[in-house]
């Protein structure tokens, strides 16, 4: 994610950044001039047309379907970050959890007990197997403190959060069997242990529910037929002054579009998705300060 200061806007109308929909747009922005001359050309140079033509009223329907586009594109912006920041708010959890696990945890195993360093690791790695997960990626070598059997036991090809969610609880198991903690106390620590798997489950819910391709493709459609009516009507007025206006309509339309479908993904590694590596490492720094 882009760390950046809200108060200093002036310097964003200069900066340019891996994530600016202008480098990505550019080449439509050229097809788009170009298509602009050449209807200007057609209807001034070569069809000669007047205000008087019935086309020169296409921009009647421009006034009205332009309301209609605002409000898709703002819906379509809003539902993008709702996931974004539904997203956000999920990794804050994991984090809170993780800090009360811990805490819990450091108050009732014994000083110098070995499961102490055990959980020390192993908390962090279900955030670095959530990270990854999410990600659609496998990277053993994030997790830290496990185990030779645990290492063999690791299975890329299956579920890696509950892999690592199933150490931490077998490990819980292993503890109350040997009395090290009582029931009480398990049920108390059973509460964090289920919010992994609640938090990961919603963010799946995020990752995996895409908008509906139905009204997706409608959108683009819409942008397209749009922006390609726009200089047959309004070349009467603006003459060759079309083709940079219809070039900014459409970087204003396409890119609402571009940033949505950024931000509705937020846990994977473009510019604007969330920190979830930061987030991660300051878990594994966090929960290792506690215990």
């Amino acid at each position: 994610m882009i760390n950046y200061n809200p108060k200093d806007w002036f310097t964003f109308i200069f900066r340019i950044h891996k994530a600016d929909t202008v480098k990505k747009l550019f080449p439509m922005f050229i097809a788009i001039a170009a298509y602009s001359a050449a209807i200007a050309w057609l209807e001034l140079e070569v069809f000669r047309l007047s205000e008087k033509d019935h086309i020169r009223n296409i921009t009647a329907m421009h006034g009205l379907l332009g309301f209609v586009i605002s409000l898709l594109l703002v819906f379509r912006t809003n539902t993008a970050y709702d996931r974004w920041w539904e997203g956000r708010r999920q990794w804050g959890l994991l984090v809170n959890n993780s800090r009360n696990l811990a805490l819990k945890l450091q108050a009732i195993l014994p000083t110098g007990h070995p499961a102490r360093q055990y959980f020390r690791f192993m908390i962090p790695n279900y955030a670095f197997a959530m990270k990854d997960h999410l990600r659609g990626e496998f990277n053993i070598h994030s997790l830290e403190g496990l185990t030779a059997d645990e290492t063999a036991a690791l299975d890329g090809q299956r579920h890696m959060p509950n892999q690592v969610a199933a150490f931490i609880m077998n490990k819980t198991g292993e503890l109350y069997r040997q009395q090290v903690i009582t029931g009480d106390q398990l049920i108390t620590i059973n509460a964090q242990l289920e919010s992994l798997t609640d938090i990961c489950g919603a963010c799946e819910r995020i990752k995996n529910t895409p908008i509906p391709f139905s009204y997706s493709v409608f959108l683009k459609k819409f942008i397209f037929f749009y922006v390609m009516t726009l200089p047959m009507g309004y070349v009467f007025g603006l003459g060759y002054l079309v083709i940079p206006m219809v070039v900014f309509i459409f970087y204003v339309l396409a890119s609402l579009e571009l940033i949505a479908e950024e931000i509705e993904d937020p846990f994977g590694k473009d510019a604007n998705d969330l920190p979830t590596d930061v987030i991660s490492g300051n878990i594994r720094k966090h929960v290792q300060e506690i215990i």
